[in-house]
């Protein structure tokens, strides 16, 4: 049976619950966007949304999702099973997580970005999807950063748009990624250059 939602909360209606579910104090799930009065939130069985968090109406979350404190989930994002999003980090609209994934505290996830299955952002991670800011037509050509199963991207790391991570790359910590990464590539520095590849170090695996 799913917990009683605290007085402090707020969950909207058009909420489906696939189970079993803990909300903290002065949460909100399901928060409208423009015209979306009657679009459905589902969130799976298992989740665990901790306090002062806000989820806004649209998403797809599935089992044993969890939040940190104060988490910013903006609308229409396909969220996989056993994903957790790390106390003040915020993801934006459109963006698409797998399975498994860890999202530390402190990240930036813009619109647009692709998170594959099992891949780790660690903690102060800040990808983007702008080119130009502010440029004309800048909306029409947002392009998110598309990090590949298994990827882990180090602390404080910023990528820039588009980039692709490659699976199970890793990222090293305050990099500044410009420009795609290879299978199994490990990068460093701002620009980032490639020092090694994983299946190179005995210590990794």
């Amino acid at each position: 049976m799913a917990m009683q939602n605290p007085e402090t909360s707020i969950v909207f209606p058009h909420v489906i619950w696939g189970g079993a579910y803990q909300i903290g104090h002065f949460c909100v799930v399901a928060q409208p966007f423009n015209g979306s009065e009657t679009v459905e939130t589902y969130i799976g069985a298992g989740a665990n949304i901790r306090s002062h968090s806000v989820i806004y109406a649209g998403n797809r979350i599935g089992r044993n999702f969890q939040t940190g404190h104060g988490v910013m989930i903006r609308e229409l994002n396909q969220i996989g099973d056993n994903v957790s999003i790390g106390t003040h980090s915020i993801v934006e609209h459109h963006v698409v997580i797998g399975h498994g994934v860890r999202v530390h505290s402190n990240v930036f996830i813009p619109e647009y970005c692709v998170l594959e299955d099992e891949c780790w952002i660690g903690p102060a991670v800040v990808m983007t999807n702008a080119v130009y800011p502010r440029s004309k037509n800048v909306k029409e050509n947002l392009a998110g950063a598309i990090i590949e199963k298994g990827a882990k991207i180090g602390a404080g790391a910023v990528l820039l748009p588009g980039v692709r991570i490659g699976r199970n790359a890793l990222i090293g910590s305050g990099a500044v990624v410009t420009r795609d990464v290879e299978e199994n590539g490990v990068v460093v520095g701002n620009p980032s250059r490639l020092i090694n590849h994983i299946t190179d170090i005995p210590d990794y695996q």
